[in-house]
């Protein structure tokens, strides 16, 4: 067998292998932490300006693993304040108003997993409407772009000049496709519906006789409850189902802790054997937060489990925020 043949099904492998781990799309332990992420639908729910950074290194010391790096921005178009009455430390009512119904938001990211390195990016319009009481549904669409790429750097060719090198492998391909989300919101619970990489795309990397990659449509179900425990604290249950088309669904079940709405941790088991925990506070308008994954696998011992981080800005006067969600 040729270097080139090995290179080229080790790069079927690694897309494949990726595709089976559900990992066509960026895997996120804190989606809570930023559910716009995975649902066009949550730009500007929340009546915020925000700003969200996140970095994960998935199985960390394990070559060629998982490391991803995502900037994403949204915000609402407002044209006046909203009227807020606080009844209570915990208890909230909001009167909405009749415009202030457009959201949108960008998203950027850069994955590498084996030999493949992708960057996607998106840009969402969202709308959102009252159904009843302080309920609001919203509807999203992204139109998204990635483009793949092999990266070179991780190969060692006999010969620099190999024509594997110069075919759209080295140039990377340019994917175009776009996400679809329903999202329920209450100053109680939030549920979410998306679609994502909808009209699953095709990739054709290297050769043109080579067989066509596609893209996957995933489908991702989550919601949560806060349960009040006193004028302080709150606990609140989670979950997030994700699947995509031809491949296992996954499933998190989770549970977190918030103390004066600027202290929160929390402890989700995810398929797969894996458990996460997670920590975060808030100082003015930033939040920070940190997650790590132990996977009960073989893979655990080869690595050093999971990390991811998430530094967040939300800007936005008293009158405009849903105090009622003012909290992760």
């Amino acid at each position: 067998m040729t270097l080139r043949e090995k290179i080229l099904i080790y790069m079927a492998f690694m897309l494949l292998s990726a595709a089976s781990a559900a990992q066509q799309l960026p895997l996120y332990s804190q989606y809570i932490f930023n559910e716009y992420l995975i649902n066009p639908a949550v730009a500007g729910s929340d009546g915020y300006t925000s700003i969200n950074l996140t970095a994960r290194e998935q199985w960390l010391g394990y070559s060629g693993a998982p490391r991803t790096y995502s900037f994403s921005f949204q915000t609402r178009l407002l044209k006046s304040g909203y009227t807020i009455k606080k009844s209570s430390a915990r208890k909230k009512i909001f009167r909405p108003g009749r415009d202030g119904k457009v959201g949108l938001g960008a998203y950027v990211f850069s994955d590498r997993n084996g030999l493949i390195q992708r960057t996607g990016f998106q840009t969402t319009y969202a709308y959102h409407t009252w159904i009843y009481g302080g309920t609001q549904l919203s509807f999203g669409l992204s139109a998204t772009a990635f483009h793949f790429r092999i990266d070179e750097d991780r190969i060692r060719l006999e010969d620099p000049d190999d024509p594997i090198l110069y075919s759209n492998l080295r140039e990377g391909v340019f994917i175009p496709d776009a996400n679809f989300g329903v999202y329920l919101l209450n100053y109680r619970y939030n549920a979410g519906f998306s679609i994502e990489q909808l009209f699953q795309s095709y990739i054709k990397l290297g050769n043109p006789s080579y067989k066509n990659l596609s893209l996957l449509r995933h489908y991702y179900l989550f919601g949560a409850y806060s349960f009040p425990l006193d004028t302080r604290s709150e606990i609140e249950p989670n979950f997030m189902f994700r699947m995509s088309e031809q491949l296992k669904p996954q499933v998190d079940i989770g549970m977190r802790y918030t103390f004066l709405d600027d202290f929160w941790g929390g402890l989700s088991y995810r398929t797969g054997n894996i458990i996460i925990t997670s920590i975060g506070a808030r100082w003015n308008d930033l939040y920070f937060g940190y997650a790590f994954d132990y996977s009960f696998s073989e893979i655990q011992s080869y690595t050093y489990g999971s990390h991811e981080i998430i530094i967040a800005l939300k800007l936005g006067s008293s009158a405009r925020r849903y105090r009622w969600l003012d909290r992760y």
